[in-house]
């Protein structure tokens, strides 16, 4: 991925670091796989605003990902490569021997006209989708499964990926995204590579009106609020607020917030800060 940086010919470009979609090959989406997407504004079904800082926003529609590569076998020609409005990654339209089209997560590298496949005979090469079980260790990973056949759930966003460590009885070991490291069934699949749109998190907004035109507001600092509507609020000039807080009192530092015996703590090696669960 290539990031675009503006000339400051205007204030809301000089800080603006974009993308130059390199990658995407078409503007013109698969009309077979778009859905409606409708948008609440924050407001519930009663028409009262129930959540801060959403609305207005361009219009999207929902492109149709198959995260679950259940078309065993069957070769498929990659079409386009192409920007979806509802997520951080690329996503690329395969064409299937068959007939059939689908969209999947693109991974970093995939090329218009490249072949890929899923199945559990495959080569675990870019693009193809395949079980943990038939990789070899060091494979990194994206849209990995959590249970057989549920569809991928891990690593999904822009640039991620997980990495096969170490293969025991029925689990599979997979260093996270997150550096945690964590027993996932061997049998679950996973289409291999690294999602694409790596550099996502280098771009800069540069003025506020952009992430209007996405749905979300600007949103008030809890400092700048009176006591009633906030924990941080209130107080003589421009107090500090003391320990940074949610609207609840929760704290943003320090407090852990991880329920006690959760049932996936005795797939979990260790947290991303390297530490083990207390059994």
């Amino acid at each position: 991925m290539a990031l675009k940086k503006y000339k400051p010919i205007t204030a809301g470009t000089r800080w603006r670091v974009g993308n130059s979609y390199a990658e995407v090959t078409t503007n013109e989406p698969e009309k077979s796989l778009l859905e409606v997407k409708g948008r609440t504004g924050g407001r519930n079904s009663n028409g009262r605003r129930a959540m801060r800082y959403i609305g207005g926003g361009h219009k999207k529609a929902y492109r149709v990902i198959d995260f679950k590569r259940n078309k065993k076998e069957i070769p498929a020609k990659v079409a386009s490569i192409e920007y979806d409005p509802n997520r951080t990654t690329f996503i690329a339209l395969l064409n299937y021997a068959d007939g059939e089209k689908r969209y999947i997560l693109a991974p970093q590298g995939l090329q218009v006209g490249a072949s890929v496949v899923s199945g559990d005979a495959v080569a675990p090469e870019l693009g193809n989708a395949l079980q943990l079980k038939n990789m070899p260790l060091g494979t990194v990973v994206h849209n990995i499964e959590m249970q057989p056949g549920q569809g991928g759930k891990i690593a999904r966003s822009a640039g991620a990926s997980a990495q096969l460590s170490n293969k025991e009885e029925k689990y599979a070991v997979l260093k996270m995204p997150s550096g945690e490291v964590r027993r996932v069934l061997i049998n679950c699949y996973a289409t291999v590579g690294i999602a694409s749109n790596s550099d996502h998190q280098l771009q800069s907004m540069g003025k506020a009106g952009r992430n209007v035109w996405k749905g979300i507001r600007p949103r008030v600092r809890g400092v700048a609020m009176n006591p009633v509507d906030h924990p941080m609020g209130g107080g003589e000039g421009r107090a500090s607020g003391g320990q940074p807080r949610s609207r609840t009192g929760q704290y943003s530092r320090g407090l852990k917030t991880r329920t006690k015996g959760k049932g996936s703590d005795k797939l979990i090696i260790s947290r991303k800060n390297g530490s083990k669960l207390a059994k």
